[in-house]
């Protein structure tokens, strides 16, 4: 039997998944505008183990996954650095409300949308999980699809 990922279990989890430069051409709900390979992993394992969850989006912050968006072309490799700080800020500022509500909440985002982000997560009364950290982008995909 596979061994099961660390943060399967009872205690209540919010994941938070990062964005992706592959989306549809046309407006749709966050959860399915977004198309690469991660991005669909990332999703069917949030839905198998029926966490709530949020997207990382760099246009649109912290965004709940129903919300209907217009594609756009923004990535935070391509922000300074102060420009992800205020990114943080704000995904913090809208993301802090919630935490309370939960033990754990697991990372699936490069260091991009998570190094300014994590101290404040890391504050918080949650646990903090990124189980792909340090893993590069194949072996993040391959980590993924055991899952």
């Amino acid at each position: 039997m596979a061994k099961k990922p660390r943060f399967e279990g009872s205690r209540k989890s919010l994941f938070l998944v990062s964005c992706v430069k592959s989306k549809l051409d046309r407006p749709a709900f966050a959860k399915d505008i977004y198309t690469s390979n991660f991005f669909n992993l990332a999703r069917k394992l949030v839905e198998k183990n029926r966490a709530d969850w949020r997207i990382l989006s760099a246009k649109y912050g912290l965004l709940d996954p129903g919300r209907l968006i217009q594609p756009y072309e923004l990535t935070l490799n391509a922000m300074t650095i102060a420009d992800r700080r205020l990114w943080a800020a704000q995904v913090w500022h809208d993301l802090s409300p919630l935490i309370s509500n939960y033990q754990r909440v697991v990372v699936l985002a490069g260091l991009p949308y998570r190094e300014f982000l994590i101290g404040e997560l890391k504050r918080s009364s949650a646990e903090i999980e990124i189980p792909m950290e340090g893993l590069r982008q194949g072996e993040q995909l391959a980590w993924l699809s055991q899952q």
